[in-house]
């Protein structure tokens, strides 16, 4: 069922937007991956017009970090669980079984093969409406200045720096997929222990995931031990 907050009448096209290739036929009309190749243009088009429009002090490059912060994949498979669509998605058992349902990675291709569906049904003042109402959050936050909210990299190589005078070292540890549908493993080192891992389309979202699994392993330990500090003091 097509939920009430995606402008959306047509079920058949709803479907084929949440199909995985994994669950597809021969066909690769049969899967999401066209509508999402085609969702993605309108995706950025969309958001890349709010920013000229309302930033018209900002040069290309603020603007091109800005929209990029916005588009990516955490933002987007965030409003796709919010919507609901990791319950309409149709997976293989085995793509199921290795947990394709709550995967940041296929969440955002659903979340722009729907916003392509959203276009071929209704054009693109629909679909502009209702990329701006799902991103409203993040556009709202970058229009503060801040134009890498998501730039985990950079966050941690400062705290490193900052705390054992290092700087963060990353490996992948593994690639799998087809070459259309690459998956990136990757850790992040310090001192050559392991403080996180992240997941990918690519190498860079992948690091990206593995230095915010660092930072809240990071902060998870410096609030334990103020705990402990305070336990003390207590005593």
């Amino acid at each position: 069922m097509i939920p009430k907050s995606v402008p959306l009448r047509d079920e058949r096209l709803f479907r084929l937007a949440m199909r995985h290739r994994s669950a597809a036929e021969d066909s690769v009309a049969d899967s999401y991956e066209r509508l999402e190749f085609f969702g993605d243009s309108v995706l950025g088009l969309v958001v890349a017009q709010y920013l000229y429009e309302n930033h018209p002090d900002w040069d290309q490059g603020m603007l091109s970090k800005a929209k990029s912060s916005v588009v990516q994949e955490a933002p987007l498979a965030e409003r796709a669980l919010a919507l609901g669509f990791d319950k309409t998605l149709e997976l293989s058992p085995g793509e199921e079984a290795t947990g394709g349902r709550r995967r940041p990675s296929i969440l955002a291709d659903v979340f722009e093969a729907v916003i392509g569906a959203i276009y071929l049904e209704s054009g693109l003042e629909v679909a502009r409406w209702f990329v701006l109402e799902q991103l409203d959050p993040y556009l709202s936050h970058v229009d503060t200045g801040d134009v890498n909210p998501y730039d985990f990299k950079s966050k941690l190589q400062e705290v490193v720096q900052a705390t054992w005078q290092q700087t963060p070292v990353y490996k992948v540890v593994s690639e799998s997929g087809t070459a259309h549908d690459r998956r990136f493993h990757v850790q992040v080192f310090v001192s050559r222990e392991a403080l996180g891992d992240g997941w990918g389309r690519s190498k860079k979202e992948a690091e990206q995931q593995a230095a915010k699994d660092a930072l809240e392993l990071i902060e998870g330990s410096r609030r334990a031990r103020e705990f402990a500090e305070k336990d003390l003091e207590l005593d």
